[in-house]
């Protein structure tokens, strides 16, 4: 197929391909989905070899959230049956990361809802930070707080995280039909700090919320201008009691066609298979493995992942080993881009709109443009199909697929128990 050579020889060299490309992958036919996996996996070989990282949430505070985000189980007048706490004392924080450590992991993320923090709660975060590093000095730390203040990535900074999480989620176009207490802008913004601050910036989507293909594609090109060291890949998990509980969108093979156009897209970029992968991927899970390098291990925020060691199976099974923590995840030419710009932030140099920070904005995530090709009939059908089998089973399929956690931080159970 030329779409794939085409895609295959630019991703080797390291080259981003045409947005007309990128959407001609998400339009490929399930007879071709193979083929598609195939050619992103050369693309994933060729910058990270067979190596995966195991990545590791701590919800350090759950539930009670300001903002209206509408795929969120925290949100807002959220009817979701999760768990509620407020802060963790940085013991509790760092038992939890102890457990993902032991399983594997080398990135420890930090999580808090809310709109943003307090001078207050980064020092908490701080507190938490120094008894996980105290335990394993090699563990990175990603930390998620939401919209961050002037000064205050300059701290996390300083006080040993190593990365910044806020997804940009989906298009700038499409962005207010999801969320109306902050903006697109507002995301951007954040992630643009991080950078200043010298942190890696970890900034993702979640797909499965109704967004068109073009929506898809702008927001994985936005991640790219934004300098995105890693890019999460989140497939909506439709949690009852939010506005999105109905939106059940995602078959395994459109899950792997969003994956092969975030690779393509970010050739030489961690993209990592976050939540909603279990739900979602189910059985092709592995096959998730040769495009993407990264992974959580275990349990989400809010809902609970397969049990850790069926992960550390799959790896296995699938022909992959976990990344150590003395290995390099990014290629040394991607390294030095970051730290290069990061530098440039650092000297007040971030320049105009076109420049290294991006345009557009930015959110584990810009309109305007040509639609891509419609989908042949027989896909329509089958897609109307799956659809309708999905509305018959009504809550007995969410039931069956959506678990809410119950084990973890904030219980008497340990992670995965």
């Amino acid at each position: 197929m030329d779409l794939l050579d085409t895609l295959t020889a630019k991703g080797l060299r390291g080259e981003v391909p045409t947005r007309e490309e990128a959407l001609a992958v998400l339009a490929t036919t399930d007879d071709e989905l193979l083929d598609v996996v195939a050619a992103a996996g050369k693309v994933r070989r060729r910058w990270f070899g067979r190596r995966v990282k195991l990545n590791y949430l701590v919800n350090l505070k759950s539930g009670l959230c300001p903002e209206d985000c509408s795929y969120c189980s925290q949100r807002l007048g959220s009817k979701a049956e999760i768990l509620k706490y407020t802060w963790l004392k940085p013991d509790q924080a760092a038992d939890a990361a102890r457990a993902g450590v032991a399983g594997g992991a080398k990135r420890v993320c930090l999580v808090a809802s809310g709109r943003g923090p307090t001078d207050r709660d980064i020092d908490r975060v701080t507190d938490t930070m120094a008894a996980i590093k105290e335990a394993d000095p090699a563990v990175e730390i990603c930390v998620c707080l939401g919209l961050l203040s002037d000064n205050q990535a300059e701290r996390l900074k300083a006080a040993g995280a190593d990365a910044y999480n806020h997804n940009l989620n989906t298009s700038e176009n499409t962005y207010g039909q999801i969320t109306k207490t902050h903006t697109y802008a507002d995301r951007v913004d954040t992630v643009q700090k991080a950078h200043g601050a010298g942190l890696s910036a970890c900034s993702g989507l979640i797909a499965g919320m109704g967004e068109s293909d073009e929506d898809l594609v702008d927001v994985v090109f936005a991640l790219r201008e934004l300098g995105s060291d890693s890019v999460p890949v989140n497939f909506l998990i439709p949690f009852e009691g939010t506005p999105l509980a109905k939106e059940w969108n995602l078959t395994p093979q459109r899950c792997l066609r969003i994956l092969a156009m975030v690779r393509f897209v970010n050739p030489d970029t961690e993209v990592r298979i976050a939540g909603g992968r279990e739900v979602h991927l189910r059985s092709m899970q592995p096959l998730g493995l040769h495009i993407a390098n990264s992974i959580f291990l275990g349990d989400y925020l809010t809902s609970e992942g397969q049990a850790g060691q069926a992960d550390l199976d799959m790896i296995k099974d699938a022909g992959f080993e976990v990344e150590g923590a003395g290995e390099a995840t990014l290629p040394r030419h991607r390294a030095d881009l970051a730290e290069a710009a990061a530098a440039a932030h650092a000297g007040g140099s971030c320049g105009t709109a076109a420049s290294a920070c991006g345009s557009g904005g930015g959110c584990g995530p810009c309109g305007g443009h040509a639609h891509a090709p419609d989908a042949s009939a027989s896909e329509a059908s089958a897609a109307q199909e799956v659809q309708e089998a999905q509305e018959d089973a009504g809550d007995e399929l969410r039931s069956d697929l959506v678990k809410v956690r119950r084990r973890g931080a904030g219980t008497e159970l340990a992670p995965n128990a």
